[in-house]
């Protein structure tokens, strides 16, 4: 296989003979070895062979010129992606349960605690009744709810929150933080529900 070297190099040395002879075209109307002479190929064995072959001696398939294959361009960068907006939400008036503010975190969004006024909570003691223990009986034998129970147990839960309210207001409170409820069995019908938190002084954030 010729290579496009070796045939810059054939050219360049006929070039030089050319010279010693006499036989050199003007400066104005030669140009560079590179540009006025052509490399042909073979498209089917991509055997190169000089400008002034027509076919190729491997195949006989008819030469064609060779272009220089232009170079692959870069690849663009990666846009950087955007960071994540996120939206700012405006900070509300927290519920209120009987004008006292009660949350589970330790802290009311949008308000300053100015003073911790104690320990606070409610506690009560609920049963149901024989009807209500029957009916919940018959209903846990096919499965499902027990709707006689989630009507005592909110009930209760209902009792102690107003009694741990009550407690902050005696106290000077109007807010509680960090609540909780609490929850045991006394005995077979009977169930203890307990609320409590901390009983503080707020005040909003100017």
């Amino acid at each position: 296989m010729v290579t496009s070297d070796e045939i810059r190099r054939k050219l360049e040395e006929k070039r030089r003979k050319d010279d010693v002879s006499g036989d050199v075209p003007s400066t104005a109307d030669s140009k560079p070895v590179e540009e006025t002479e052509k490399i042909m190929v073979c498209p089917n064995c991509d055997i190169q062979y000089p400008d002034n072959s027509k076919f190729c001696t491997e195949c006989g398939s008819q030469l064609e010129e060779y272009v220089e294959p232009e170079p692959e361009p870069e690849p663009e960068p990666e846009p950087e992606p955007e960071p994540e907006v996120i939206p700012s939400f405006q900070t509300t008036a927290p519920a209120t349960y009987d004008n006292i503010i009660i949350v589970s975190s330790n802290y009311v969004p949008g308000y300053n605690v100015v003073a911790t006024r104690g320990f606070v909570y409610g506690l009560t003691v609920r049963s149901r009744g024989l009807g209500g223990q029957i009916g919940a009986g018959i209903r846990s034998a096919f499965g499902g709810e027990i709707k006689e129970y989630v009507k005592m147990m909110d009930h209760t839960r209902q009792e102690a929150l107003q009694r741990m309210v009550d407690h902050a207001k005696d106290m000077g409170g109007n807010a509680i933080i960090s609540a909780r409820f609490d929850s045991d069995e006394i005995s077979n019908v009977m169930q203890e529900i307990l609320a409590y938190g901390t009983a503080v002084i707020i005040e909003k954030k100017e």
